[in-house]
């Protein structure tokens, strides 16, 4: 099986990071594309009065938001690019592990490449996880980086 295209999901934190990095070594091996993918999850206001934020202030925050996300992501696959592996970057709006899998379906994606804070017992019940999902889900490989070593290692 020939590994074409890699997806990266970025959201700029030391794991994804750490993850782009692996992504760029196997990337430069295997002479594949890299896909660097930011999720924009949409924030529920629902529950808070108008008196918390005003509605135009939070359309000018979030898109403000998307916009700085847009440009940081492009300067990160451009400086992959230059490092060595094709990069292209993508931003979506959505659910982070749902739009990570529809993304690999989409762009016809050969393994995914993430990273994972490795969370477990109460933190991972009420946060969940996007990497175990993914994992779940995904209709290519997908590969998690922790972002630092294993506790006691």
């Amino acid at each position: 099986m020939a590994i074409r295209r890699i997806l990266v999901p970025i959201d700029f934190s030391s794991g994804s990071l750490r993850a782009l990095e692996y992504a760029r070594e196997l990337a430069r091996g295997l002479g594949a594309e890299l896909l660097l993918l930011y999720v924009f999850e949409p924030m529920d206001f629902s529950g808070y009065s108008e008196n918390f934020l005003p509605p135009p202030q939070l359309t000018q925050v979030l898109g403000e938001h998307h916009a700085k996300a847009r440009e940081r992501l492009a300067r990160l696959a451009e400086e992959t690019a230059a490092s060595g592996p094709r990069a292209r970057s993508m931003l979506v709006d959505g659910s982070p592990a749902q739009r990570i899998v529809e993304t690999a379906r989409a762009e016809g994606i050969d393994l995914v490449v993430m990273g994972t804070l490795g969370r477990t017992g109460v933190p991972h019940l009420l946060l969940g996880s996007v990497a175990e999902k993914v994992v779940r889900l995904a209709p290519c490989p997908v590969l998690t980086v922790r972002s630092e070593a294993a506790p006691g290692r």
